[in-house]
């Protein structure tokens, strides 16, 4: 009996492992923006970001890190008051995280393939 991971849950691990440096970058932006010391350049910047990494978890199939990405993007294209666009920023930093976690051990579950291979089952 082997254990393997399916194509789609190894391209999905490959792109979850980037994922790390990316949350320190929004984060470094995030509390240079609650100190109001990010330039435009830079909230242009992480608004992208933010927009790939939606496009990105979507295509991978992984659709609540998705939501979390695509909501992050549309806060920071709104108007409104700079305390609430932080604060909206930092708890759904904290969401990606967890929907982070979640995602990278739906995407570890290992596939026990009994016999020949043909027959693949979830591990319980």
């Amino acid at each position: 009996m082997a254990v393997k991971l399916t194509s789609r849950q190894q391209a999905q691990l490959q792109w979850l492992q980037l994922l790390p440096p990316k949350f320190d970058r929004i984060f470094r932006v995030v509390e240079q923006l609650s100190t109001q010391q990010a330039d435009d350049v830079q909230l242009r910047g992480l608004a992208r970001m933010l927009d790939e990494l939606k496009a990105q978890a979507s295509g991978l199939g992984i659709g609540a890190l998705a939501d979390t990405f695509g909501y992050m993007g549309m806060l920071m294209r709104r108007g409104g008051g700079h305390q609430l666009k932080v604060r909206g920023l930092r708890e759904l930093l904290v969401g990606a995280k967890i929907n982070y976690e979640g995602a990278l051990r739906s995407a570890s579950e290992e596939i026990r393939v009994e016999g020949d291979g043909t027959n693949p089952t979830p591990s319980p």
